[in-house]
């Protein structure tokens, strides 16, 4: 049974190292996707996001990863991720694998995933949550604008966590 992400309540963020100091946050705005769902089960999933709705609370670098030094907006519009396989680890805890691509590359990732039971809303619609975490290189998916920096390091991390809170929702027919 196909279940729709609910946008208004899932966020998908990330975060970078800035300079070798500090870690920079962002998080992109809006997001689509469906889950199969059988008997309270999540038994596959698949996301798309809107690459232009990248944020950083700063807009020379927002513009910046929109670039085609970093996701290259106009040309590839979506980052999409599809599950491959979910792993039960005990209690409401998974791993989940999948394919991820960004700039029209595709790798594997495997996240680590909480997925909380089915509940009823007070809409009579049934919903789920899945939480997420990866680390991933960016480099993997030709994320590789740079600069040196004269005290040694780069300005831009190559490690990048990313987490997702997702909810679906099945509406009764």
């Amino acid at each position: 049974m196909e279940w729709q992400l609910d946008g208004s309540h899932t966020s998908a963020s990330f975060s970078v190292r800035h300079m070798m100091i500090a870690t920079v946050r962002g998080h992109f705005d809006q997001a689509s996707g469906s889950a199969d769902v059988e008997d309270g089960k999540v038994r596959s999933a698949k996301v798309d996001i809107a690459a232009a709705s990248v944020g950083t609370r700063d807009e020379g670098r927002d513009n910046h990863l929109k670039s085609a030094d970093f996701f290259d907006v106009e040309n590839h519009p979506h980052l999409h991720f599809e599950t491959s396989q979910l792993e039960h680890v005990g209690g409401d805890n998974y791993r989940v694998a999948g394919n991820l691509t960004i700039r029209g590359v595709t790798r594997p990732i495997t996240l680590d995933a909480t997925i909380t039971p089915v509940v009823k809303d007070p809409w009579g619609n049934d919903r789920l949550g899945i939480s997420a975490t990866a680390t991933l290189n960016r480099r993997d998916f030709n994320l590789n604008w740079n600069v040196a920096l004269e005290a040694g390091g780069v300005l831009v991390g190559e490690q990048v966590k990313i987490e997702i809170d997702a909810e679906f929702v099945h509406q009764p027919s």
